[in-house]
């Protein structure tokens, strides 16, 4: 298939379910990626706990989508070792949970300075070690970690590991066996060394593949990423780096985003679509 035809294909694009978390439930985010042809789903984890997680493993594999994520694991940093051991306590959990409902893999965001602290290179320090720590368990467990960088605006207390490069050279020091990476253009979109670091990070570690829009203004630095089309990111050159180094799998899109929450959800669902298509 040609870049073309896959954009004319919904069922390879999934849907975040962070994009209609205000509106709908579980239940009714599988029933509308159903009704609307989306192929696959990534839910987030209070969604499938609000469900309870057998009944979230049982409405999805009643239908044809691809669990293409677990929205989310990480969060390692704390200020004291009792801190950490829960963190890694709350993501053994995190890998049950998406062994459960079929998930690809499951997200990392990775979790920033510990508070109290300004101390960064410890965090990462951290986090490098909760993920080493974590693969103990998902790798028998057969579930992917996939570590999100998210944009350094976050680095203080969301992911203090900010582009793709300190993802590959995680990946490089803890094995590639059953790690990788949720490239999301939103946080990384920005950065020179994109295009060479997607060639680095290959097929093999390229997880996840997530798409919004980056809009000039922004107006809130959590809740306003734009539907494809809406702001400056080269979707498309994105997504042609990652598929050509063998990337096949969903364009998943993920907006958190209160305007969008505001909407009708079917009409949100019907845009990302309609976008999937023309944009993306």
């Amino acid at each position: 298939m040609t870049l073309r035809d896959l954009s004319a294909d919904a069922s390879l694009c999934s849907l975040n379910t962070a994009t209609v978390r205000e509106q709908w439930d579980l239940r009714q985010m599988v029933d509308g990626c159903v009704r609307h042809g989306i192929g696959g789903i990534s839910p987030w984890r209070d969604k499938v706990q609000a469900a309870g997680v057998d009944e979230a493993a049982r409405m999805i594999a009643d239908t044809d989508l691809a669990v293409t994520g677990l929205c989310r694991g990480g969060m390692f940093p704390a200020a004291d070792a009792a801190g950490r051991a829960a963190a890694l306590d709350d993501n053994r959990r995190a890998v049950d949970e998406a062994v459960a409902i079929g998930a690809q893999c499951l997200v990392l965001v990775v979790g920033g300075i510990p508070e109290g602290t300004r101390d960064l290179v410890g965090a990462r320090a951290q986090v490098e070690d909760g993920i080493g720590a974590l693969l103990e368990y998902s790798r028998p467990a057969g579930m992917p970690l996939a570590i999100e960088p998210l944009h350094p605006m976050y680095a203080a207390d969301r992911a203090c590991v900010n582009t793709m490069a300190q993802a590959n050279d995680i990946c490089d020091r803890l094995g590639d066996d059953g790690l990788g990476i949720a490239l999301d253009v939103y946080h990384v979109w920005w950065d020179p060394d994109l295009p060479a670091e997607i060639a680095r990070a290959g097929r093999k570690r390229i997880l996840a593949f997530h798409v919004c829009d980056w809009l000039v203004p922004t107006t809130d630095l959590l809740l306003d990423r734009g539907m494809p089309g809406d702001g400056v990111i080269d979707i498309p050159a994105i997504r042609e780096q990652v598929e050509a180094v063998g990337y096949a799998g969903h364009c998943e899109v993920e907006i958190l985003s209160t305007r969008w929450w505001h909407e009708d959800p079917d009409d949100v669902l019907a845009t990302v679509v309609e976008r999937h298509k023309t944009v993306v």
